[in-house]
């Protein structure tokens, strides 16, 4: 009983290609110089980024060679030859450019951790103008807020504008609904004439922008420049613009107003995200509204949606303590200018976790990132306004306390389970589609058979999302991300690959458009070109590494076996793809080594070997060091047997090593275990014999052959893996769940081949044993039933804190659960070897290419 693509971890369409040469590989590095047993400068992966901008190519090329990772492979592959003459000069030379770098990235960093620590708002000229036409209290014709109307009057720019970015900016609907409201404040006190002139020229130099609806406008910004506009005709300013288009603007105006004062639902009763939404854009309605309707929505902290410029209009036209209090709050903090929205601190702080995550160099902020979560955990415990009043903050938080191990329910989200609430909501009024995304996203991060409230958030987000893409397309998010979600599950994705389509695609600018647009001081920059430095600097290890391990296939003859595929490349990509700190060199190689020895012991068992060499093959690995040269009965068996001496006691010398204790029999015992099962499957194929599922499935998870890349390769993450932990019921059950997984979706995609070839797999046992009750579609459905439960419980079990397994330990097997999902998702996906070339190519090979 075949195998089929157990350990390379390809689908069976795959290894029927015969691709046997490798992909051919960049120019790179001379990854010896790594592992020199006399190295003389030790170097971090992180000290030695690299920045094209700032050091020569030459230099870059020379600090790549001799950075690496804390545990080296063993002396087999190390230079034995003497120092270099000019060694000296050549270790000043790394050691300075080494220090540089390290200077630019340590000043990087701790921008970022600034960040991360306290969110640092920009100043709103938007909110900042509304809260100046707030008066004292009292006193109708003296501002409340002085300081705001001062604040005004020293920024405007040399072109007219007011705009959040300090060197002004070209023209925009954003900077003109800013202009338009501090003219406005201005005016409302008779201060600044000049001022308030050149802020009306640069608006009618630019009207035409406001009729132009292809260009993308704040929210509410068809509501609140028309209304702001009406009150500035009537205030008696006068635009250098033709009557006929401002008459043209306030009509579209009145026919907007009515069509959303006065409709109703299609059920007759008004819309709860309609009243929000006016209330939210209330500055451009004024008495129009009934602002007693609108302090509905006041908020415990006295605000209105945490908005400066909506609290303000409200206290304009409607006297409230509270809302007073959030502005003296508010200003108090701040000084003269304003954010447009606070507190944003959680979503923020979050959005940042979820980027540095996306772009892979999360592992740098661990610190932060826990004391943002910790903070996140509480505020989800009080049910916090902060995170449970928007969607698109509830969600991630969902997902991102969940997937780093909080216990997190799905009720919280209970008020989303169905669309009718989410489109009733003032996100759903807006036609939000990063809070779908964001409810689409969490929805997958199930744990649970019974999480109703995610599927069905799940199945109306998702098709939601399809039908925005088919229609209309996604405005205010790039298509990429959206087509990718709903395309590819979380459980479907390499890291290392997303780390780069996310880095290549990410907006530098990094601006958040609410009623104006907020951008971070420069942060998004930072983000960029730290993941950048990262990305590059890993891509030279792992050509490195693929150097090497393509000798090591040719030292052991490995290319020699006439019966064995060779897919080295398609075993590293999976373990840099998904292990891809550069500092888990010693990871990697063993991953991608036994995943090569895998293959090829497989297809010994399958199509290459005889009966007679697959038990003299056994008997030499239960022999172990006791093996003499005339054991061997074949060459095949010798370099088959060789190949795994050597390779797993190179690899045993590693990890003990690191774990500070002798492994290697674990590692041994691993094999012999694989080979034992896979015995049992060529015995059970030579007889005919029909096994039982319970029998096949019991078998058939260590036949697939996960065991020997994945187990060893846990000594290998830097954590201390006890000998009590291995033999615990808990690590046995996630290396049952994670093969079952690869066992069962090997077992779908590749029914109908090994049918062909009149080998059993789990489809055809469970039509056999029903005696024909069960047909193939219903199998297939109730295989794929036990993934989706086998894949839930593994998750659930990774993320579970407080276990014997070390968590770093426990994401391997959910690493290599999606690379299963991943590499059998569909027959025309990654099966093909064009596509697995290119996942390799954009790991390994291909640069950078960002988005202008």
């Amino acid at each position: 009983m075949s195998n089929a693509g157990g350990p390379s971890v390809l689908p069976a369409p795959c290894r029927q290609a015969g691709h046997r040469a490798l992909l051919p590989l960049p120019a790179a590095p001379q990854f010896v110089a790594r592992f020199r047993s006399n190295r003389r400068v030790r170097l971090t992966p992180a000290s030695a980024v690299v920045h094209a901008s700032r050091i020569p190519p030459s230099e870059a090329r020379r600090v790549r060679s001799l950075a690496g990772s804390r545990h080296r492979p063993p002396p087999l592959h190390r230079i034995r030859s003497g120092t270099p003459c000019c060694a000296y000069v050549e270790k000043m030379l790394v050691a300075e450019t080494a220090s540089l770098l390290d200077v630019h990235r340590k000043d990087r960093e701790a921008r970022i951790r600034k960040q991360l620590h306290k969110v640092e708002l920009p100043p709103s000229p938007y909110d900042t103008a509304w809260v100046a036409m707030v008066p004292l209290r009292g006193s109708p014709r003296t501002p409340c807020f002085p300081q705001c109307v001062e604040w005004i009057l020293q920024n405007q720019h040399e072109n007219g504008s007011w705009d959040n970015n300090d060197l002004g900016s070209s023209a925009n609907k954003n900077v003109l609904l800013s202009t338009l409201a501090c003219v406005l404040a201005l005016e409302k006190w008779n201060l600044g004439q000049e001022h308030i002139r050149r802020g009306l020229h640069f608006i009618g130099r630019h009207f035409s922008l406001v009729m132009d609806e292809e260009i993308a406008a704040p929210t509410g910004f068809n509501m609140i420049f028309p209304g702001m506009l009406s009150l500035a005709v009537g205030a008696g300013l006068q635009f250098p613009v033709r009557q006929t288009d401002i008459d043209w603007i306030l009509q579209q105006w009145e026919m907007e107003l009515k069509r959303s004062v006065d409709g109703k639902t299609l059920a007759g009763e008004k819309s709860y995200g309609r009243e929000a939404y006016m209330a939210y854009v209330s500055e451009g309605l004024g008495n129009l509204l009934d602002w007693n309707e609108v302090m509905k929505f006041q908020r415990k902290n006295g605000s209105l949606f945490n908005s400066p410029s909506t609290t303000a209009a409200a206290l304009v036209h409607n006297y409230d303590d509270k809302a007073l209090d959030y502005l003296n709050m508010v200003v108090s903090k701040f000084g003269g200018a304003v954010p447009t929205v606070y507190p944003l601190n959680m979503h923020w702080k979050l959005s940042m976790v979820d980027s540095l995550e996306k772009i892979g160099i999360s592992r740098h902020f661990s610190s932060e990132i826990e004391g943002i979560l910790d903070m996140a955990y509480s505020f989800w415990l009080q049910r916090d306004e902060e995170i449970m009043m928007d969607v698109a903050t509830c969600a991630m938080a969902f997902r991102l306390l969940r997937m780093n191990g909080y216990d997190v329910s799905s009720d919280e989200l209970s008020h989303l389970a169905e669309a009718s609430n989410f489109h009733n909501s003032l996100q759903g009024y807006l036609n939000d589609t990063k809070s779908v995304l964001e409810l689409y996203k969490a929805s997958k991060v199930s744990v649970a058979e019974h999480e109703l409230i995610l599927d069905n958030i799940g199945n109306w987000s998702g098709s939601l999302l399809s039908e925005k893409l088919c229609s209309e397309g996604v405005q205010g998010l790039p298509n990429l991300e959206v087509e990718y979600a709903v395309k590819f599950p979380f459980y479907t994705t390499l890291e290392r690959l997303d780390h780069k389509r996310n880095i290549e695609h990410f907006d530098a600018r990094g601006s958040h458009i609410l009623k104006t647009e907020c951008l971070p001081y420069g942060i998004n920059q930072e983000l960029l070109a730290l993941a950048v430095d990262d990305f590059t600097f890993s891509q030279s290890i792992y050509q490195d590494e693929l150097l090497h391990l393509d000798r090591w296939v040719k030292e052991n003859r490995l290319d020699q076996l006439q019966f064995a595929r060779q897919k080295l490349t398609y075993c590293y990509l999976s373990a840099a793809a998904t292990i891809f700190p550069p500092e888990l060199s010693d990871a990697r190689i063993s991953w991608a080594k036994n995943g090569v020895l895998t293959t090829v012991v497989d297809d010994f068992f399958d199509v290459g070997g005889s009966k007679e060499e697959l038990e003299n093959l056994i008997a030499l690995v239960e022999k172990w060091d006791e093996h003499h040269k005339d054991d061997f009965c074949s060459e095949q068996v010798r370099i088959v047997f060789c190949a795994l001496y050597t390779t797993v006691n190179q690899l045993g010398s590693i990890a003990s090593a690191v774990q500070n204790r002798d492994v290697k029999n674990h590692l041994i015992e691993i094999w012999l275990l694989l080979l034992r099962s896979m015995m049992t499957e060529a015995e059970w194929q030579r007889s005919q014999y029909v096994p039982t599922m319970e029998e096949y499935m019991t078998n058939g998870v260590v036949s697939f052959a996960l065991g020997p890349i994945v187990l060893p390769t846990l000594y290998c993450v830097g954590e201390k893996l006890l000998g009590s932990a291995v033999k615990n019921q808990e690590y046995s059950e996630l290396f049952r769940l994670m093969s079952t997984c690869g066992r069962l979706l090997n077992d779908s995609q590749g029914f109908e081949r090994e049918g062909s070839e009149g080998k059993l797999n789990s489809v055809s046992l469970l039509v056999l044993h029903s005696g024909g009750s069960m047909s193939i579609e219903a199998a297939k459905n109730a295989i794929e039933k036990s993934i989706v439960a086998s894949r839930r419980d593994l998750l659930r079990l990774v993320l579970k804190e407080g276990t014997v397994v070390p968590r770093a330990c426990k994401e391997l097997f959910w690493k290599m659960c999606k690379i299963l999902h991943l590499f059998y998702f569909r027959t025309d996906g990654f099966s093909s070897p064009k596509e697995m070339a290119s996942a390799v190519n954009a790991v390994i090979n291909e640069p950078l290419r960002l988005s202008s």
